[in-house]
């Protein structure tokens, strides 16, 4: 099973919008990838949820627990600041230090360093276009 890192605006838009990620945390309920969390990326997906769409903390809860119960936690350790938004080298250490395959995101200032330090950075779709030609 290979263990995969999801940027935070996959959470948002899969718990929010649904669609491609959806599909991709889906995966990981159905045990067919490991997710790969951080205190840091908890806390950020949760506070989206909770100041930008003004969701309810037992809402957020009741959303967020069973993907947050099927992830391995990691605390990186590793100090890395390759990307041009700062906030964003969370992800890149959480998926070194986590021996992460695939980082999934939407985010061109991450997609751009693909793939970084063999760690693929791809996005939903291609993510899923992967999995199912495996």
């Amino acid at each position: 099973m290979i263990a995969v890192v999801c940027d935070t605006n996959v959470y948002i838009s899969a718990v929010v919008f649904g669609g491609s990620p959806l599909d991709v945390l889906r995966l990981a309920e159905l045990g067919r990838i490991q997710l790969l969390v951080s205190q840091t990326l908890v806390s950020e997906v949760e506070g989206v949820l909770e100041r930008k769409f003004k969701w309810e903390r037992r809402q957020i809860r009741r959303i967020c627990r069973p993907l947050w119960n099927v992830a391995r936690r990691i605390e990186p350790q590793t100090d890395i600041s390759a990307c041009r938004d700062s906030r964003d080298n969370h992800l890149l250490a959480l998926a070194v230090d986590g021996k992460a395959a695939v980082i999934v995101t939407g985010d061109k200032d991450l997609l751009v360093l693909h793939p970084f330090r063999d760690v693929q950075i791809i996005t939903p779709a291609e993510f899923l276009e992967a999995e199912h030609s495996k």
